[in-house]
């Protein structure tokens, strides 16, 4: 029995400009803007929402499978995933597309701006669930194209799978009545703290009547850490304090990768979630997103530590 991840898979062009935008930026040129940076620094890593939590599924000793559609310039990826022992049978590539994207340039304060080509991802509905012939306990559907997450969606709670639903930076593509269903009858719905205040103003249910609809509901909330609320029931699960904030980037990802571990497992809630911490904890210490490593003693030595308990 496997995890099934499905979601974007991309690659990302981070770039950084030697100076700051607010002194190449005239704030009374706006609505003409005209400029370019140059960027002595270029650095590609592989990324997307699903590649991430694979990518960290597959360090806690897990054989995920990814579910995604890529481009004809998928081919250095794919050779990281092979290097890694993650399985690439339910990846279509798409010969006149480009796998998706996002350039990146970060200027000296740490500001950005993002361009997002989504390619390839928005034709993720030509690889339905359907086309996986493993078994599987546990899947999640993470951002992608709009089409493919609410059939994902329809085809896995229909199949009797346990699906967390994840949103994310897909939230926004939802109407209404394609929100509620899109959770409705989700094993757990979990979004960042801004992300399930839009999950309140666009369904315009309260708490209560989303958590009827889902078996958990989970908010994450950074440094702060998570709440849960399942049967009526909330507590919280504190973060993990990291060593040292190196890069955000990537740490919802790993968070939802301990979870899912915990979940397949089948271990307590609170216990999922500490396992989601400490990877979110892990991954902020580190630069990019698919750039953990470690040895799983080495992971449950630090998890006892931190909790005072074995996770798994």
């Amino acid at each position: 029995m496997a995890v099934l991840c499905t979601g974007s898979v991309a690659i990302d062009h981070i770039m950084v400009f030697h100076g700051r935008f607010k002194d190449v930026i005239l704030p009374d040129k706006i609505h003409v803007l005209n400029v370019a940076f140059h960027v002595p620094q270029l650095r590609k890593s592989w990324g997307g929402t699903a590649g991430n939590i694979a990518f960290n599924l597959k360090l806690l000793g897990e054989a995920p499978i990814l579910l995604a559609t890529v481009g004809s310039d998928f081919a250095e990826y794919a050779q990281w995933l092979d290097r890694h022992g993650i399985g690439r049978a339910w990846i279509r590539e798409l010969d006149d597309e480009a796998t998706a994207g996002a350039y990146i340039t970060t200027d000296l304060d740490d500001n950005q701006i993002i361009g997002f080509h989504a390619g390839a991802m928005d034709r993720a509905h030509e690889m339905p669930v359907s086309q996986v012939d493993a078994d599987l306990d546990l899947a999640i559907v993470s951002p992608n194209g709009k089409s493919a997450m609410l059939q994902h969606a329809r085809d896995l709670k229909a199949g009797g799978v346990p699906t967390v639903i994840d949103p994310g930076q897909g939230l926004p593509l939802f109407d209404r009545d394609e929100l509620i269903e899109f959770l409705t009858g989700a094993d757990t719905y979990v979004v960042n703290d801004y992300e399930w205040s839009v999950t309140l103003e666009t369904t315009g249910l309260s708490e209560e009547q989303i958590s009827s609809r889902v078996g958990t509901v989970i908010v994450t909330r950074g440094e702060k850490g998570a709440r849960l609320r399942t049967d009526g029931e909330s507590f919280e699960v504190p973060a993990v304090v990291a060593r040292e904030v190196v890069d955000p980037t990537g740490c919802g990802d790993a968070w939802r990768a301990g979870y899912l571990l915990g979940r397949r497992r089948g271990l307590p809630l609170r216990d999922c979630a500490q396992i989601g911490s400490l990877m979110g904890s892990l991954m902020v210490e580190k630069s990019g997103t698919q750039t953990l490593a470690f040895e799983l003693d080495e992971f449950r030595a630090r998890y006892e530590r931190e909790f005072g308990a074995p996770g798994f």
